[in-house]
């Protein structure tokens, strides 16, 4: 393997980082040609041609494509630098791009309701089309449930000023915020990600300072923080009332291409497990001389699993485990890391957390993160990557075909993860070694079952409040420690009241309820790997033509197809929460 560098090459996509001309020149292109499309569709008719009809999609797709990989050019801009202002100028230029797109858009979906059915069954045999058939009845129904287009498109407007606004007002005042950390005699202004990343240090005393002046600065700005997400849930609630949309995972659940019945036999399986993970964490508390474990403990290493990890040593660890499973994956993340696909340096400006984005025109992928030399930042790594792989696989289909959602999203990078930690786990040099590395794998069951379940109950409940009026940043606290308190079964001896406020997720305006489908990732990707490890390398291909499928069927068709069973049964669900009671269990023995 080459060498590998931390910072990603973006000038390969547009020369010039955020002065770029290229990507001045292609947003100019985007807008002429919805400007161009919007002219042409508004005089078709429903008793349109196939042809008609054809150049109709082809073209929305083209703009789609080109579109994506401007914003997630800026996206990336905006990540590595938090401070660029020009990219934040882009930012609202491709917001209000993005209307003229949904303006579009809703004017072409009324179009295509209003064809009578037989016709439309008919169009949907074109040459070219019929592999869209999944995405194109799926965007039919969805407006058919919408209001009318004049009122669609009005909203949109207003929300790139509005809605989205406030999304990117939260950007705004966490890339000024920091916190003064004093580490071997010296104090460092850390911004909130790198702060974020202390939570995970050896040290006990560290972490708790931390997470008390963590906890103080989001405290500092919660009623700025109250106001935007208030704002958003109002927005979003208000859109919904006027949709005729009474429950608030109507939309969540339609994104994700899933039912209810999937929804909740996932939690009760989850709540079935729970017991489990609270016997690890009062063997985690003693391991690591504690009473009880408080928030800033849950990621604590053991022992060996705080050595310090080059990254040069983690790229080349997370490739040889990729290869045992698939030659395919390997190579793949071969190039991403030699090409210089992975923002991974330790440094201040960046935003929190991590990220995959994919360039659909240059059939490219970029990953960003923060990487801290830790077991848990080389699964990161791992994580990342696998949404990089997943963006291959569907690399050369049509743009429609491509837009897999959020909850199969997680499938491939948790799987990657899997890999990665178990490939750890075995090749572990000592006891000391592996009991710290299973436990860092049990962590991730703790983030899954128990921190995203307290996120999913404080919106659930946050939404109920939110309909009866504004909710205060008080408020906001209590029903955060409510919901993290019933998610972790009280274990915990202090919690994150300002979790709210932290979690930029509350704040993504692209989708509600950024919190479910990583759970249901986790356990539908536990699950797949499972059958992995029955089935040994010949279920290399099969995994590769399930990732295939993730864009054009819904989630309870996914499972039946390539795996042969039935999500809205317990059955899938308590057995991949199975696996993770037998590592606690091996967990247990081996620390007696």
């Amino acid at each position: 393997m080459g060498r590998i560098g931390q910072n990603w090459d973006l000038d390969s996509i547009f020369p010039g980082g955020s002065s770029s001309p290229e990507l001045q020149q292609s947003l100019a292109n985007v807008k002429e040609r919805i400007a161009k499309l919007q002219e042409w569709a508004s005089g078709l008719t429903p008793d349109l041609d196939g042809e008609q009809f054809k150049r109709l999609t082809d073209e929305l797709q083209e703009i789609v494509m080109q579109l994506r990989q401007c914003s997630a050019f800026v996206g990336c801009l905006t990540a590595q630098n938090m401070h660029d202002a020009q990219a934040r100028l882009l930012e609202g230029d491709l917001g209000q791009i993005s209307a003229s797109l949904a303006a579009l858009q809703t004017g072409i979906d009324h179009l295509w309701v209003s064809i009578p059915q037989a016709r439309w069954e008919e169009l949907l045999q074109e040459p070219g089309l019929a592999e869209l058939t999944f995405y194109l009845n799926e965007r039919r129904e969805r407006a058919k449930s919408k209001m009318d287009p004049q009122r669609e498109t009005l909203a949109t407007d207003l929300a790139v000023d509005g809605y989205h606004a406030w999304s990117q007002l939260y950007y705004t005042i966490v890339g000024q915020m920091g916190v003064e950390v004093q580490r071997e005699g010296k104090t460092e202004r850390l911004s909130m990600g790198q702060a974020a990343n202390l939570l995970s240090d050896p040290d006990p005393q560290l972490r708790r300072d931390v997470f008390g002046k963590y906890e103080a600065a989001w405290s500092h700005e919660e009623d700025l923080f109250a106001s935007a997400l208030n704002h958003l849930a109002g927005f979003r609630l208000n859109l919904y009332k006027n949709r005729g949309w009474e429950d608030v995972l109507a939309e969540p659940l339609e994104i994700n291409r899933m039912q209810r019945e999937t929804l909740d036999a996932m939690w009760a399986a989850v709540e079935g497990g729970k017991p489990h993970l609270v016997k690890y964490l009062e063997r985690k508390a003693r391991l690591l001389g504690l009473d009880q474990i408080a928030w800033y403990d849950l990621h604590a290493p053991l022992g060996a699993a705080s050595k310090q990890i080059p990254y040069d040593e983690a790229a080349a660890f997370v490739l040889e485990q990729l290869g045992r499973f698939s030659s395919d994956m390997a190579q793949f993340t071969q190039k991403a890391l030699e090409s210089n696909w992975v923002e991974a340096e330790n440094r201040g400006g960046k935003r929190p957390g991590a990220f995959c984005t994919s360039f659909p025109m240059s059939k490219e992928s970029r990953v960003f993160m923060t990487y801290s030399g830790t077991m848990s930042s080389v699964g990161t790594l791992a994580h990342e990557l696998g949404h990089a792989y997943h963006g291959y696989v569907l690399k050369d289909e049509p743009m429609f075909r491509r837009g897999y959602s959020m909850n199969v999203a997680e499938t491939a990078s948790t799987f990657n993860e899997l890999l990665v930690v178990d490939g750890a786990i075995q090749a572990a040099g000592s006891q000391e070694e592996k009991v710290a590395l299973l436990e860092d794998k049990i962590g991730r069951s703790v983030s899954f079952f128990m921190d995203i379940h307290s996120r999913f109950l404080f919106e659930t409940r946050f939404y109920e409040a939110r309909k009866k009026g504004m909710v205060s940043a008080e408020r906001l606290s209590e029903l955060m420690l409510e919901a993290q308190r019933e998610a972790f079964l009280d274990c915990l001896k202090e919690y994150h009241p300002h979790f709210w406020a932290s979690k930029l997720h509350f704040y993504i305006t692209r989708t509600p309820f950024y919190n479910f489908p990583y759970t249901f990732g986790y356990l539908f990707s536990s699950g797949v790997y499972a059958r992995a490890q029955q089935e040994g390398p010949g279920f290399a291909e099969k995994y590769r033509a399930l990732l295939a499928d993730t864009a054009c069927m819904t989630v309870e068709d996914l499972a039946r197809k390539h795996l042969g069973v039935d999500l809205t049964k317990p059955d899938f669900w308590e057995a991949a929460v199975s696996l993770t009671a037998v590592d606690v269990e091996e967990f247990l023995n081996m620390t007696e």
